[in-house]
């Protein structure tokens, strides 16, 4: 299997709106998308059968977020001082070009050849297999999922699940095409598969690539849940391992831990633990047979430190990747998560892309919600992501030149006329005598009122005035109730 058959190489489409049309026409991608939506929902229901208890931990989880991101500064210091005492080599990035060259960097002082990688959502943001597979190092993805849409060309469609838009079929299919195997839909013979395919690769891989699920300040950890052992693998058997993860992962000691693994593994699959907890704290110590020869962190920021300076968008940062917003999201459950065109999708990647990349990039991400409230809800963290979304949009349609910018992108929907309009409504409901003269205008030449008004009348009918208002007719009730007086 040669690297440039890894390298996904699908053009993003730059209209969202266009992609998410085209998902709800397929009814293979909803059908697949509500079966394992609605598995998900199930599980996490009852993993969290008692409600006192999921609300007690609900709030535990999001005051240890808090405490953390209220110390960001100090518990990554901190957090190096520790790392940097254990053998491990920090490396601190602003962007996901400074954080592929440090990569590099160290590819190719160890004259690396070949990447078998963990499951990484960070290293999604760096694009990570196109980096290397340019310079000619194949980057192999180890996780199921993630190997199933690297062999299809395609990015993860969830932070969890990556290939979950996928049927069985459609990866037996994927697997006789691409690997020459003989067809078969039974899901476990199609796991060993891929099993059979990686095995080899861990023993031949130079660098051992791996995400990070929680870096703990006190004693220098880095620790990872997983299911498939892949995660395990990948950070013990090459040579060097190298973790990347966003500056916003950091928590203060191992207990603060306990109730975040607790809420990630319940919220994302309700499980009450994955099958993997690794502690990673260094590299290979003298007189021990196994564990990499150097352990390296890079610490991304990539727009984290945007939504940190600002004391509201900052909650966004208390994400811990589980996914159930997702899962609960009428919007995201119809069109999946190719629609969204960027690495995080959904109602989280809603609230987290625009810092990434800027507003001015994805404007519709805020809108593509109908603030049903169940991302909220179900947040194993509190993340108020409604109220979020909402300051989104004013962000969006704020005066580009306003200050102060809170983010790039900023006012990339601003619209003068819609300004005009909104300000010309505003005077019409704050004075009295502007309203009346409106009001009657309104009710005796209602039959001007146009039946196209936009995309509101493409699924409702246009509104249209009555043909006598509420005051009109209150004052003629209270007339007649007083001359029958």
């Amino acid at each position: 299997m040669s690297s440039s058959t890894l390298i996904p190489t699908v053009a993003v489409e730059e209209d969202f709106r266009e992609r998410a049309h085209e998902a709800l026409g397929d009814k293979q991608l909803r059908n697949n998308f509500r079966s394992a939506m609605d598995s998900l929902m199930t599980k996490r229901a009852a993993s969290f059968s008692d409600a006192h208890e999921r609300e007690h931990l609900r709030a535990l989880g999001n005051a240890v977020r808090a405490r953390a991101l209220s110390k960001l500064p100090e518990l990554l210091e901190r957090l190096e001082a520790n790392l940097t005492r254990n053998g491990v080599q920090v490396h601190w990035a602003e962007t996901v070009d400074e954080a592929n060259e440090i990569v590099m960097s160290i590819a190719r002082r160890r004259s690396a050849r070949q990447v078998i990688k963990g499951k990484s959502m960070v290293s999604e943001e760096m694009e990570m297999n196109h980096v290397l597979g340019a310079q000619g190092i194949e980057c192999l993805e180890s996780d199921m999922g993630e190997y199933i849409v690297q062999l299809d060309n395609e990015k993860p469609s969830h932070i969890i699940m990556p290939a979950i838009h996928k049927n069985a079929g459609q990866v037996a299919d994927l697997f006789h095409e691409k690997l020459g195997v003989e067809y078969t839909k039974d899901v476990d013979q199609l796991i060993q598969i891929g099993r059979r395919v990686l095995r080899q690769k861990f023993f031949e891989a130079d660098i051992g690539v791996s995400g990070v699920n929680f870096a703990v300040a006190e004693t220098g950890t880095l620790l990872l849940v997983e299911n498939e052992g892949n995660g395990r693998m990948s950070t013990t058997v090459p040579p060097v391992h190298i973790a990347v993860t966003g500056i916003e992962k950091v928590v203060e000691n191992l207990r603060d831990v306990v109730p975040l693994v607790s809420l990630l593994t319940r919220s994302a699959l309700g499980q009450p633990i994955t099958t993997y907890v690794n502690m990673i704290s260094g590299p290979r110590k003298p007189g021990e047979l196994d564990g990499p020869e150097e352990v390296h962190l890079v610490l991304l920021d990539n727009g984290r430190s945007q939504a940190f300076a600002d004391s509201e968008l900052r909650q966004t940062l208390n994400c811990i990747r589980c996914g159930a917003c997702m899962n609960h999201c009428p919007v995201y459950t119809r069109i999946g998560g190719h629609a969204y065109g960027e690495v995080y999708p959904g109602p989280i990647g809603a609230i987290i892309t625009p810092h990434m990349v800027g507003l001015a990039k994805v404007p519709d991400h805020p809108s593509a919600s109908s603030l049903c409230g169940a991302c909220g809800e179900v947040c194993p963290v509190k993340i108020p992501i409604p109220a979020l979304l909402r300051r989104l949009r004013e962000e969006n349609v704020k005066a580009p030149d306003s200050s102060p910018r809170i983010m790039r992108g900023q006012g990339s929907k601003y619209s003068r006329k819609e300004r005009l309009i909104w300000n010309m409504w505003a005077r019409l409901n704050s004075s009295p005598t502007l309203y009346r003269v409106f009001l009657k205008a309104a009710t005796r030449l209602r039959g001007l009122t146009p039946s196209n008004v936009g995309p509101w009348t493409q699924n409702h009918s246009a509104p249209k005035p009555a043909a006598r208002s509420l005051h009109d007719m209150a004052r003629e009730h209270m007339a007649k109730k007083s001359g029958d007086q």
